[in-house]
């Protein structure tokens, strides 16, 4: 480590960065209502269909969305009455179902996709800079 550079106070820094990116989670969450609002659906269906982009189990959708699976499922229920999703049986797992977008739902997720990419909380950073945080939340995040 880098002395010169190094913080005399790291537990600070820490933090502060995580006060950081508790401020940037509400910036993302409150344009996913913002999508939402303007599409008739709920933010937590923004969600889904955003991590929708290949058919997923409830539990694996669970993950992307980090939510419980019974809150998942709730929002799976709603989507399958609104005919945007269908669950069909896992090629491997007799006791998992897949969920599939339906024709309505892929159009749905092309307006949510399109809807998130407007005025997002990133919009000041660079396509670099996009890149490097991009990089540095992967690598924050992972398990290994």
């Amino acid at each position: 480590m880098d002395r010169v550079n190094a913080s005399p106070e790291p537990q600070a820094d820490s933090a502060a960065l995580c006060g950081l990116v508790a401020r940037f989670n509400q910036r993302i969450d409150a344009h996913a209502r913002k999508v939402a609002d303007r599409l008739g659906i709920t933010s937590s269906q923004v969600i889904a269909l955003r991590e929708l982009s290949e058919p997923l189990t409830l539990t694996d959708l669970a993950g992307r969305m980090c939510c419980e699976a019974s809150n998942a499922g709730y929002v799976v229920d709603r989507m399958a009455q609104q005919g945007l999703i269908t669950r069909r049986p896992h090629p491997t797992d007799r006791r998992a179902k897949l969920i599939t977008l339906t024709d309505a739902g892929a159009s749905c997720r092309r307006n949510v996709l399109a809807a998130l990419s407007e005025e997002t909380p990133t919009s000041a950073l660079t396509a670099r800079e996009i890149a490097d945080l991009s990089a540095l939340l992967a690598k924050a995040t992972s398990t290994s």
